[in-house]
């Protein structure tokens, strides 16, 4: 059974590797862009399993340079999703120095981290916007959304299908 837990457990230490991974991109994209911490861990109420999501925000003249160019310092996942709008992306050293999220004594908290990079103003960004900010300003919609990940947190396949159902339920 997989093990979900409030995002407030791990907020520091996602906000930690948030401001890192802003300081690496600022070195390694000299174009605008804004990335944001989503997901789980981004709201104190929100279930997840421990794992940190970013969405990086591009002007869309940019998207493919900057794609190849964090395709050299980022391991590329789910390729077969990956649309005009939509790339994907895990950061493999994601440790904060924090405390260890699990309330375990000190060292580094090692989160699995993923980064989505949209162009601004496409679907893929509305998408991750609009759903997120509808989130944190409604707790019914937040308990709503945990309901989907206990329901179906033993079935990936499923809890894939209907969390992308949800965000499609709040930005149709």
């Amino acid at each position: 059974m997989t093990e979900l837990r409030p995002g407030a457990d791990f907020h520091a230490a996602a906000a930690e590797i948030l401001d890192r991974e802003r300081r690496r991109l600022a070195d390694l994209l000299p174009g605008p862009h804004e990335l944001l911490l989503v997901g789980g861990s981004c709201l104190p109420g929100t279930l997840t399993k421990g794992d940190v999501d970013l969405h990086l925000r591009v002007p869309d003249k940019d998207f493919p340079a900057v794609v190849a160019a964090l395709s050299e310092v980022y391991a590329v996942v789910h390729p077969a999703i990956w649309q005009s709008t939509l790339a994907t992306f895990s950061v493999a050293d994601a440790t904060a120095s924090a405390a260890d999220p699990s309330g375990g004594p000190g060292g580094a908290a090692e989160l699995p981290t993923g980064v989505a990079v949209t162009p601004i103003g496409s679907p893929h960004d509305l998408r991750f916007t609009r759903s997120w900010r509808l989130l944190s300003a409604d707790p019914a919609l937040v308990d709503a959304y945990n309901a989907v990940k206990l329901r179906h947190r033993d079935d990936p396949g499923e809890y894939e299908r209907q969390e992308s159902a949800f965000f499609d339920s709040l930005t149709a």
